[in-house]
């Protein structure tokens, strides 16, 4: 069964029936529905409240890796309905940055390529690379994942990577040089 309809055009009844029912659904996304919430203009500030805390109950696991997914959204969804000072956003990034750290460690996964950092922003509207899908590393990251316990790889790593380059360069070169060749005995 599909549900043929964009999720923030659903009224709050609709999103009840359908967060009780999402298993009959094959188009279902719940990282749309997550968006939805939060783009619906049928919704008053109580109801998305209500939505949100519906859907969070319905999907806890999928919420928490939302965090690494699209911080933004989590962001968002957290502070709905609430007015936030400066300091406080900085203080919820910083809390998001720490959880990913952790569920980076939990789930044992050494990459860094999720949702929004998966993909090209640059910032600039008018970019051909907007939305373009990117190797993790890549010179085109528009903003990646870091952590402050992360490895600085300055100037420093590329003088010794240069370093090691000559030395192989050297190695290379005075075996071939004192290889004999059956020609030369």
């Amino acid at each position: 069964m599909k549900l043929n309809r964009r999720l923030n055009q659903l009224t709050a009844a609709e999103y009840r029936h359908v967060l009780t029912n999402y298993r009959r659904y094959t188009d279902f996304n719940s990282l749309g529905l997550f968006r939805s919430i939060l783009e619906n203009e049928k919704l008053d500030p109580a109801q998305r409240l209500q939505v949100r805390d519906a859907a969070v109950t319905a999907f806890p696991k999928f919420f928490e890796f939302l965090q690494l997914k699209d911080p933004d959204t989590y962001l968002q969804l957290q502070a709905l309905g609430q007015e936030q000072t400066a300091a406080e956003r900085q203080a919820a990034w910083q809390q998001v940055q720490r959880n990913q750290q952790q569920l980076l460690a939990d789930k044992r996964l050494r990459h860094r390529n999720f949702g929004t950092y998966a993909k090209h922003e640059c910032g600039y509207a008018d970019c051909p690379l907007n939305g373009l899908m990117i190797r993790q590393g890549s010179r085109t990251t528009g903003r990646g994942m870091w952590f402050h316990s992360d490895r600085r790889l300055g100037w420093n790593h590329y003088r010794n990577h240069q370093a090691e380059q000559r030395r192989q360069d050297r190695k290379a070169f005075n075996a071939a040089r004192h290889t004999r060749f059956p020609e030369d005995l």
